[in-house]
């Protein structure tokens, strides 16, 4: 008895054992994770003292071999396992205010100390952040709900039923309508779209509706603003002087690109390093205007180097922003303070950008030379022409020459001035007798100097020495008067070994005075003969290059990069000083993010392929934050430009990264199809209706139980307006246009620019293709949130501002809007008030008007005939002289329309 009482005592003691274990096991802490419980408070509370910036005791928390590592005492703060032996926990743990960290700050809370403690017990172990992580295929969550569309829906639902929230029922058919048209092409959309759809009751109705929309070509000039801001596309220069710019080819390429859907991958490759590209056409020299929309500052008396450090920049941060959501641009004077990037990897990239041509000129080069049809032919002809009697690399060559200028050397290179000067900071001027230096000229091989010059005297002799002011005179070269206008000359020379300076001399008999100029320069090139000599039609190619080496042109700024011979080598900037150069550096990527591909060029293009390679992490995550911003109004991690430690978390990890991984995957870079996806799913499909209930839980709809409700964007509040007022052009492409502004906006004393206002259907065309002046933007753009672009703008705030309401009440444009929607109503209304203003509410909204609104119209119509009746130079006033039917009853009927342009539900999507 005993032995059986024994065995079954030892069971129940066994059984309590386990038990034990699994209620340990169950109930237990769970581990610290450094992402999301320890890295906020490093951040928040010790990392101005302790990262990139400062360091203090030599102790930093930025990076984990810093942290782990020595500090000035010798011994290391933190020891993992050890909380009791770590400075770390120590420090945080003090009373004393002189001793206890942070120092002269709020002491750490009791859960924040327990939470570090635990950490460094647990072996202080170091996470990657969210967003510098690979990219993974996700699980779709398993739901079965009736309201579920696409698996968008899926994660969407996951997340509203953890917050015990339900989603809202779709919206009505006119509401949808509307919705998709604005969010896909910027517009109210076609006549003969949306009656199909209204009619279509069936279940492909929005399925046609919506593959409409994305066939129009008023597609691609939607999205194309949107990447006229994060490529701070301007027309001028920026700066204080703000001369013109001729870029607007540029944003032509970016319409045609979203128009056929080029592959997102593509789209990059081609902007950031078109020009590197085998056998580049004119269209990818012109994608790479997209860092040619740099601010240069050609104002007399200002520093080119400093001005074209700060485009190159300019370039990195830009890149990083817009492309990756990242603040790169932290790293320029040291280490990230907050994520981990240090200082020398800015310069290792910034090595892919530094090695281009552009220098800060007044001229913009290097550019694209524009052809007319008939010289563009003749270019195809001298091509041909040097492949069958040079070589390949010969047509090459000749070809890329007469396109962009360059090779060459720019005369604002010219330095050692005497009796001469760098004129406006652009070109080299010499006076009479006067001299300069040109540095570091490869004569190796050379025969031939091509330079580009002006000259208002006969008898010019322009001598070029060797070396020293006194040295070799390598030639002397007749300068002939030029009138003043620019001219191109060819002139021999003998050959030279190596790498020379060169000092240039000038001297003209007929110059009377030592002050006058009698030359300027503006670049020169050094070269071997034209080749082909003794081949047959030598002669007329020879004549045909020279031809087209003169021919007007348009002009428009791109990306070229250096010949080895002019190789700019990148340093550190000390400081971020760029007077103070350190430590020379090759051109690298980040060590926390994907190497580069095997195989690829240390430039540019090696560069754009690291970025498109699908094991960046950032680049697609990026891109379908972008994109879901713009329909849902907030990004899935609201800070766009910011996916680092200290921008705010994706409220939908997963539903961001399944996402990302289709986009790269399964649809091949297409945005188009990544749109679909998400403007198919029902959570973009639902009512925007709110209640109290999902105010309370969700007062800015991060959690999507209901459609998105934003005020519109600028361009669509200006477009829509000219679209319902039968005013709309749509003409496409071509130069940017000047509509109605008012005078003394522009104040351009450097040039005497003015804004001449466009004729006929110009001054209706869409929003994008405003002129924009950097220091005097189109006014009622930035009233409504545009930018100045005079840096990248990853997302533009919303505001809500009095200003807006005076604008969209009183500007001029939106009394040209309400005269035409005014006609447009009689027209279809007939003499019948309440018909006109009905068919006027169902020309904006695609549904019947309510009662309420009937009534309120109505009476503001009845109350302007009691005025306009009365007051005859008001109705001309309010109707326009040019009307053919100027009475009070249209006046009234103007007056109401301009208030049916300003309703809540026209001015936001809903």
């Amino acid at each position: 008895m005993n032995i059986f009482l024994s065995k079954k005592i030892a069971v129940v003691l066994s059984i309590l054992v386990i038990v034990g274990l699994f209620y340990k096991l169950a109930f237990s802490e769970q581990e610290v994770d450094f992402n999301t419980q320890v890295k906020p408070i490093i951040n928040k509370k010790c990392i101005s003292c302790h990262g990139g910036v400062k360091q203090e005791a030599g102790f930093s928390l930025l990076f984990q071999e810093e942290a782990l590592g020595p500090t000035e005492s010798g011994k290391p703060a933190i020891i993992p396992g050890d909380p009791d032996g770590s400075e770390l926990i120590r420090r945080i743990s003090l009373n004393d205010p002189e001793e206890r960290m942070p120092y002269k700050h709020e002491a750490l809370s009791e859960d924040e100390i327990k939470t570090l403690r635990q950490w460094v017990s647990e072996g202080a172990k170091w996470g990657e952040h969210w967003a510098y992580v690979q990219v993974k295929k996700q699980n779709v969550p398993d739901y079965n709900e009736k309201w579920i569309r696409n698996d968008v829906d899926r994660f969407i639902f996951e997340k509203l039923d953890e917050q015990g929230m339900k989603p809202s029922p779709e919206a009505d058919k006119s509401t949808l309508l509307r919705r998709l048209s604005l969010d896909l092409t910027g517009l109210p959309p076609s006549a003969a779209l949306s009656e199909k759809y209204l009619r279509d009751n069936s279940e492909k109705a929005y399925d046609e509706l919506l593959d409409g929309l994305l066939a129009s070509p008023a597609y691609g000039e939607r999205w194309t603003t949107l990447w006229l801001d994060l490529a701070r596309y301007a027309d001028t220069r920026g700066y204080e002087a703000d001369r013109s710019r001729n870029i607007w080819k540029y944003r032509d390429w970016l319409i045609k690109a979203f128009n056929t859907d080029k592959a997102y991958n593509e789209f990059l490759i081609e902007q950031l390093a078109g020009d590197l590209m085998p056998d580049p056409d004119d269209a990818k020299l012109i994608a790479t205007s997209f860092h040619r929309n740099t601010m240069t500052n050609d104002e007399g008396g200002t520093d080119n180097e400093e001005f074209r450090t700060a485009a190159v920049m300019d370039r990195v941060n830009t890149t990083w922003t817009s492309v990756m959501g990242t603040t790169f641009n932290c790293v320029q004077c040291h280490s990230h303070p907050y994520d981990p990037f240090k200082a020398d990897e800015y310069y290792k990239f910034l090595a892919f950008f530094n090695n281009s041509r552009d220098e800060d000129t007044q001229s913009e080069y290097p550019v694209l030379r524009g052809y007319s049809s008939e010289d563009s032919l003749k270019l195809i002809k001298l091509t041909g022409w040097l492949k069958t009697n040079t070589s390949e690399a010969h047509a090459r060559k000749y070809l890329m020459f007469l396109k962009t200028w360059q090779p060459t050397i720019n005369s604002l290179q010219c330095d050692q001035f005497s009796n001469a000067a760098l004129i406006s900071s652009w070109y080299a001027g010499l006076r009479n007798n006067g001299s300069c230096r040109l540095k570091n000229v490869v004569l190796e091989n050379k025969t031939e100097l091509m330079f580009r010059y002006k000259s208002n005297y006969n008898g010019g002799k322009w001598s070029v020495y060797l070396d020293t002011p006194g040295g070799k005179l390598l030639k002397t070269i007749p300068l002939a008067n030029t009138k003043g206008e620019w001219e191109i000359t060819t002139v021999t020379i003998p050959q030279v070994k190596g790498r020379h300076h060169l000092y240039f001399k000038y001297y003209s008999p007929l110059i009377k005075t030592s002050d006058e100029t009698g030359v300027q320069f503006d670049w020169f090139r050094f070269d071997t003969d034209f080749p082909g000599k003794g081949k047959p039609g030598y002669v007329n190619a020879l004549a045909d290059y020279n031809y087209l080496m003169r021919a007007k042109v348009d002009e428009t700024p791109i990306m070229v990069e250096n010949s080895r011979e002019q190789f700019r080598p990148t340093h550190v900037f000390e400081r971020g000083n760029w007077m103070v150069k350190g430590k020379q550096v090759t051109p690298g990527v980040p060590g926390v993010m994907n190497p580069m591909p095997a195989n690829v060029p240390m430039n540019r293009l090696g560069m754009a392929l690291w970025l498109t390679d699908k094991k960046n992490p950032l680049v697609a995550r990026t891109m379908v934050n972008r994109l879901w911003e713009q329909l849902f109004g907030y990004g899935i991690a609201e800070t766009l430009e910011d996916l680092g430690t200290q921008g705010i978390p994706p409220t939908h990890m997963e539903l961001l990264d399944h996402l990302s991984w289709k986009f790269m995957h399964d649809y091949n870079w297409s945005i188009k199809r990544l749109l679909k996806e998400m403007v198919t799913s029902a959570t973009y499909r639902q009512s925007s209706s709110v209640n109290e209930e999902l105010l309370k839980k969700d007062p800015n709809n991060k959690f999507y139980a209901r459609g998105a409700r934003l005020r519109l964007s600028a361009e669509q509040i200006r477009d829509q307006g000219l679209e319902v007022s039968n005013l709309l052009s749509r003409k496409m492409y071509g130069k940017s246009v000047m509509p109605f502004q008012p005078e003394g906006i522009w104040r351009s004393p450097y040039n005497g620019d003015k804004w001449n206002l466009s004729e006929g259907e110009d001054q209706y065309r869409r929003a994008l293709y405003t002129y924009l002046k950097r220091t005097a933007p189109y006014p009622s753009m930035i009233t409504f949130d545009g930018g100045a672009r005079e840096s990248c703008i990853p997302r533009r705030i919303r505001t809500n501002t009095p200003l807006q309401a005076l604008t969209s009440l009183n500007d001029s444009t939106t009394l040209v809007m309400s005269r035409g929607l005014a006609l447009r109503m009689q027209q279809i209304g007939g003499k019948n008030l309440t018909r006109q203003i009905s068919k006027g509410y169902e020309l904006m909204m695609y549904k019947p008007i309510s009662a309420v609104k009937l009534n309120a119209l109505t009476e503001l119509y009845q109350k302007a005939m009691l005025r306009y009746r009365k007051d005859k130079p008001a109705v001309i006033k309010i109707a326009g002289e040019k009307e053919k039917q100027v009475s009070a009853e249209t006046a009234s009927l103007v007056l109401v329309a301009g208030a049916m342009l300003n309703m809540d539900e026209w001015l936001n999507k809903n």
